[in-house]
């Protein structure tokens, strides 16, 4: 079986490809630059610099390619980071924004402009209750916020009419 990964996402960059890929390697762990080809004598870009660049990112493969100017990254495509904890939000949130803007509800764009959606997995979980008020009022608070609060999140799912359960309430589902 093939090593290759069947689909890969192509980045297009306007001169800054491999500045772009070594600053997302070294943000993401089991990250590196696999390979770079670079132009020759019939360019179109100057001789010697990155023409692309293969890199991953926690396993996943992108081609980073030096374009030009004639496209540029929009929202209507992101990178979404499932993150495990409240501390890889804030890791990720501060170094992709550095440079970049911050947008709703954990969404970014980074210093090339390219989107990322920086998005806790307990948001996922606590979207898909089934209790439609718990998922109506994560939803709510999610909608508040710029960066994703785990703890934000929490105290919306397990308040009821506006007042927070205990532990025993939720684990019972009793007062």
């Amino acid at each position: 079986m093939s090593d290759t990964q069947k689909i890969t996402t192509f980045l297009w960059f306007d001169g800054k490809a491999e500045e772009a890929a070594n600053h997302y390697t070294s943000i993401f762990k089991n990250s590196k630059i696999l390979s770079v080809s670079r132009y020759g004598e019939a360019g179109p870009g100057p001789k010697g610099t990155a023409m692309t660049v293969l890199f991953q990112l926690e396993g996943q493969q992108f081609i980073a390619l030096n374009g030009g100017p004639q496209f540029k990254f929009t929202e209507a495509i992101s990178l979404l980071v499932n993150c495990e904890t409240q501390r890889e939000v804030d890791e990720l949130w501060s170094k992709l924004s550095a440079g970049g803007a911050e947008g709703p509800c954990g969404w970014l764009k980074d210093k090339f402009g390219l989107s990322w959606q920086i998005v806790p997995s307990a948001l996922f979980r606590m979207l898909q209750d089934r209790d439609p008020e718990k998922a109506k009022r994560v939803m709510e608070a999610m909608l508040q916020m710029k960066k994703i609060d785990i703890p934000g999140l929490e105290r919306a799912y397990s308040t009821q009419h506006g007042v927070p359960r205990s532990s025993k309430e939720r684990a019972t589902g009793k007062p």
